[in-house]
């Protein structure tokens, strides 16, 4: 990171997988209340991950509850289909996996021609050469910093370089004249490394046990904002 880039400002998209399910509505108001700018759908089919969690009744419900933007992680495939059932429960921005579509460019299509900001997600061991042939069709790069299919894991140090490398990648784009690009980042972010996450150039951040395992979402999300802030501060 040089000392003269300043970064996108940093969003925070806490995890409903980590959420009460019992109270759902509530936990989601209690947490935009609480600072939190998005909310994060870590959507699970049991078969491109070995988990299964909730598809787009769960978005359709809480639409109406709330005009945060619901960012939609789809962990399955095929996603074609579940593109558009998400987007017309009310998703603001879907990201998918290149591995769970044949036809990566037009999945991006299809989420942007349903209004929707569209993107995708790199697994820890997945090339970033995706992007090379894809960046005017991308408004979100999301980098995987566990493994999915769980919540509750640790965060895979091996990220930071390659945060880097797409902020770079992003950089140039965008110097050359393209579109902006958000770079979010998911998996075992907390109060203790989210700095260093946003030192190596990651602008939106999703969290899920960090934040909703916590008895003050509000003290928790301070402080996150806190370390950014000091991130910032100290790449100036």
């Amino acid at each position: 990171m040089t000392a003269t880039r300043t970064l996108p400002q940093a969003r925070l998209a806490p995890s409903i997988l980590s959420a009460d399910f019992t109270r759902l509505g509530q936990e989601v108001s209690d947490v935009l209340n609480a600072g939190a700018d998005w909310i994060h759908f870590d959507v699970m089919d049991n078969h491109f991950v070995p988990n299964l969690t909730f598809g787009p009744m769960i978005c359709e419900a809480l639409r109406p509850t709330t005009d945060a933007v619901i960012d939609v992680h789809l962990m399955a495939e095929p996603v074609d289909a579940l593109i558009t059932m998400f987007a017309k429960a009310g998703a603001n921005v879907i990201t998918f996996h290149p591995e769970a579509s044949h036809h990566v460019h037009r999945s991006l299509s299809l989420i942007r021609d349903h209004g929707c900001r569209a993107g995708l997600v790199f697994n820890p061991a997945t090339s970033l050469n995706w992007m090379d042939h894809l960046m005017d069709q991308l408004d979100i790069v999301l980098l995987m910093s566990v493994n999915p299919g769980f919540g509750g894991q640790s965060f895979i140090e091996s990220t930071l370089p390659k945060l880097a490398q797409a902020r770079a990648r992003i950089d140039a784009h965008v110097n050359a004249g393209g579109q902006p690009i958000a770079l979010e980042v998911d998996g075992g972010v907390k109060v203790q490394n989210i700095g260093r996450i946003r030192q190596a150039g990651a602008d939106t951040f999703v969290a899920g046990s960090a934040i909703f395992g916590q008895p003050d979402y509000a003290k928790v999300i301070d402080q996150m904002r806190l370390a950014i802030a000091q991130a910032d501060a100290g790449a100036a």
